[in-house]
């Protein structure tokens, strides 16, 4: 029987590819994951083994997803934590600040380094007709994640809002837990440490919603969104002036559900992965597409990151600019949304997402007092009506924000832009139904699930809750089964994989 099995193939699964990722939606994972599982159970009256168990899986699993990389997984982890308890324990105020600044400088030293070498290079070229060669840098996957959870862990313990944790084996654990150490959510130390230290207890609600929400992700990410992407989205904005306007438009509104199924897939499959073990990771999106506001919007999408950059870096900015009052939160906003251009990558489209969108929300603030006055004089306040309305109105503002951020350059934003207001040909709608039959189905799809009432979500939930083991293992099995049908020949990798 052994005769038939190529070990070294088998042993080759199990070592870095810089072309074979082990995504959650692999069928590599779902089979690791699934032994995971078994030794789990095996260890279950072991916190110690389990503990170990899950450290040492995390590990092999940003080793297969980044290499030799996870050495500096291990910088980020020795360093953030030593330093944080020196800093705690210290006296000095002035010593304290010091560690507490310097491990900060260190972390975002890395993160540049990194993420925005070449970018600056770039910049020093244009401005000086330079011709500085670009270094050779690879960005190590989940770097801007792992960084700013590291960096949550000192900052809560120099304002003093939690205590540290004793243990090194702990702290690893929160640091490389794999569910979300790739791209998320940036789960807080204050609220993940305590877990480790509790029974864990698994309960039939936890399973049900970990089902629920594994099935969900493996159906956005590679029914919905690798479709859509591979054969629509990525065509439009490879050569947008090759396509009519109301193609270009429609690419922006297929792209918007891509993104959104591919980054809420992912998360769907982290929580539910990490509900499977015990651990309970804080939610990332709510419904954003029925946001009335941008900040509405950001307090829907990507919540992890948004709340990490209001406690770390609006509320202080607010709290240093408020003798000028509004223009003061105003000018917090632009800050903290340059931050958040970044934070997604080197790139001139980055930076200029970030400037839309906290001009936008600038602009919704300082205006909000006179908008107010009118909608209560017109009668609107309060009503269904305006909430339509404002969600509407609020979506089209994030499709500017779209077609920047999945440009590769502003010139191609500037070209899909172009396309629409002056090229448009409505006329082309119609031949692009029968032309694109399964993405105009599948982008429906999306949509109509994402507007699906919350409660109807619940429901679902309950039932699969209520449902045996062996129905919900099977309506998992059929998922993937479904998944690997419709699987491009080439995986796609997630699109936050790259920040």
């Amino acid at each position: 029987m052994f005769s038939y099995i190529d070990f070294h193939k088998l042993l080759q699964l199990f070592v870095y590819d810089p072309q074979d990722h082990i995504y959650f939606s692999t069928s590599l994972f779902l089979f690791l994951f699934f032994a995971l599982l078994i030794v789990y159970r095996l260890f279950a009256k072991s916190r110690n083994a389990k503990i170990y168990t899950l450290i040492f899986f995390s590990l092999f699993f940003y080793y297969k997803n980044s290499g030799y990389f996870f050495l500096l997984l291990f910088f980020s982890t020795f360093l953030n934590f030593y330093f944080g308890n020196w800093l705690y324990k210290t006296k000095s105020q002035a010593f304290k600040r010091f560690l507490f600044l310097f491990a900060l400088i260190v972390d975002l030293g890395l993160l540049g380094y990194f993420k925005y070498t070449n970018f600056f290079i770039q910049i020093l070229n244009d401005l000086h007709s330079g011709n500085i060669q670009p270094l050779d840098i690879l960005m190590p996957i989940g770097i801007s994640f792992f960084t700013f959870k590291a960096m949550s862990y000192v900052i809560e313990l120099y304002i003093g809002s939690m205590e540290p944790t004793n243990s090194l084996r702990d702290f690893c654990l929160y640091m490389f837990f794999f569910p979300n150490t790739l791209m998320g959510p940036i789960d807080r130390a204050a609220k993940f440490l305590p877990q480790i230290q509790s029974e864990n207890v698994i309960t039939k609600e936890d399973i049900g919603r970990a089902v629920f929400l594994i099935i969900c992700g493996l159906f956005k990410k590679t029914v919905i969104a690798d479709y859509i992407g591979l054969n629509f989205v990525d065509r439009i904005f490879q050569v947008p002036l090759k396509y009519t306007g109301v193609e270009n438009l429609l690419a922006t509104y297929a792209y918007s559900m891509q993104i959104y199924c591919d980054f809420s897939g992912y998360t769907d499959m982290a929580i539910g992965i990490a509900l499977l073990l015990g651990y309970k990771v804080m939610d990332n999106f709510n419904v954003p597409f029925i946001a009335t506001s941008i900040a509405d919007y950001w307090r829907r999408w990507h919540i992890s990151l948004s709340t990490w950059l209001l406690d770390y870096m609006f509320k202080p900015l607010q709290m240093s600019f408020r003798r000028m009052r509004i223009y003061g939160s105003a000018l917090a906003i632009f800050l903290t949304f340059i931050a958040v251009g970044l934070w997604h990558g080197a790139n001139w489209t980055f930076l200029a997402f970030g400037l839309v969108h906290s001009t936008f929300m600038a602009v919704s603030l300082i205006t909000l007092k006179y908008r107010k006055a009118f909608y209560d004089k017109v009668g609107l306040s309060g009503t269904k009506t305006l909430k339509v309305f404002q969600i509407f109105i609020t979506f089209h503002l994030l499709l500017i924000g779209a077609i920047i951020f999945r440009s590769d350059s502003i010139p191609t934003a500037i070209n899909v832009f172009h396309q629409i207001f002056t090229f448009f040909h409505g006329a082309v709608f119609f031949q692009w139904i029968v032309g694109y039959q399964k993405v105009f189905i599948l982008v429906l799809l999306g949509y109509v699930l994402h507007f699906i009432p919350i409660s109807v979500d619940n429901r679902v939930q309950k039932m699969i809750t209520k449902s045996p083991l062996i129905v919900q293992a099977l309506l998992i099995a059929i998922m993937i089964i479904v998944a690997v049908q419709v699987q491009s020949a080439q995986l796609q990798p997630y699109i936050y994989f790259s920040f």
